[in-house]
């Protein structure tokens, strides 16, 4: 990495800010962060696939993959620990970034709602770390540089199957797309990994670039790690299983609206300051139809514009966490944080 030059920092930069970008929209807006990996693995392959077609090179032969891809016998020095992230961004075709993709946005979506997003992140990361620690430890002496986000997308299997086994979601498994409980799709794919395995090390198959042992990995580590990380979560590792996405979804709303708070007191008459004429009348209308997560927004959206801080008389806004969105003072979240 020492040895770059120009050309090669502006593209590793490039790839830096595609690969990071989604996550920073998506903090900012409250979107859904398993949709973001999606978009951050697709934009870094994006930038991938231009930097190897001006090479003249496929993107499994690029000097990016052999500058951060996983090489087993350089991994105990330090300075290569960089690789055990990187790596997880990288991808050797199109076939290989569309097929973890796939995972990540069907099953990692699901599974963001029931964990959340903080500690979905921590999932998807367990899986890649997993499966990058697993290839290294039975393939000390490979130079080979590995890549993908296979490990990561095989641990986000290994935290729902931990977790809450028999919710179906829509996934295309036996030449069918349907919603399939979670223990049968990693039944299958957990199999097949297993099978190919072992026709490797048989020597019935051949010679193969795909890195099984890294896809279990990723599983098994995320897997024995899961339930102890799924504690807090939105969704309680107690609760009833098998509901179906649409269920799950009627479930996490309905647990975002038990945490909306009470409209019943009222900081400005508290204040000795209570508010009077258009924002009396729009703070009557919250309480009448604020019980459901976008008229409160609206409502409070409209309080915000008509109304001051009852504590320094400032100007308020409102503030997202998550679905959620209360009423902030500007100049101390101290003064005002309601409801």
């Amino acid at each position: 990495m020492s040895a770059l030059d120009w050309p090669d920092i502006i593209l590793l930069a490039a790839m830096l800010s595609v690969a990071i970008a989604p996550f920073v929209w998506a903090v900012r807006s409250h979107t859904s962060v398993a949709l973001a990996t999606v978009l951050s693995l697709l934009l870094v392959s994006f930038v991938q696939y231009a930097e190897s077609s001006l090479g003249s090179f496929s993107m499994s032969q690029s000097w990016v993959i052999d500058s951060m891809g996983i090489k087993p016998n350089i991994m105990t020095k330090p300075p290569e620990f960089y690789r055990m992230v990187t790596a997880a961004w990288l991808h050797a075709g199109w076939i290989h970034v569309l097929g973890n993709i796939i995972v990540v946005a069907l099953v990692g979506v699901p599974l963001e709602q029931r964990l959340g997003p903080r500690r979905w992140v921590v999932a998807y990361c367990l899986g890649f770390m997993g499966g990058n620690i697993a290839w290294i430890l039975t393939h000390p002496d490979s130079s080979v540089p590995a890549i993908g986000a296979s490990g990561a997308a095989f641990g986000l299997l290994g935290t729902y199957m931990a977790c809450w086994p028999d919710d179906k979601i829509e996934f295309p498994l036996l030449f069918l797309i349907r919603a399939w409980p979670v223990w049968l799709i990693v039944f299958v794919r957990l199999g097949l990994e297993v099978w190919q395995i072992y026709d490797l090390q048989t020597a019935t198959a051949g010679q193969s670039n795909v890195a099984h042992m890294a896809h279990l990995g990723g599983f098994f580590l995320a897997y024995l790690l899961a339930r102890p990380l799924a504690r807090g979560a939105p969704s309680s590792l107690d609760e009833s299983t098998g509901i179906s996405g649409v269920e799950r979804s009627t479930a996490m709303r309905e647990y975002t609206k038990s945490r909306m708070g009470s409209l019943d007191d009222d900081p400005w008459k508290l204040a000795g300051k209570p508010l009077h004429g258009v924002a009396e009348r729009i703070l009557s209308r919250l309480r009448e139809e604020g019980d459901e997560l976008e008229t409160r927004r609206a409502w409070l959206e409209e309080l915000s514009e008509n109304a001051i801080c009852p504590t320094c008389d400032g100007e308020i806004v409102t503030e997202m966490n998550g679905e959620i969105c209360r009423l902030k003072c500007t100049l101390s979240g101290s003064h005002l944080n309601w409801p």
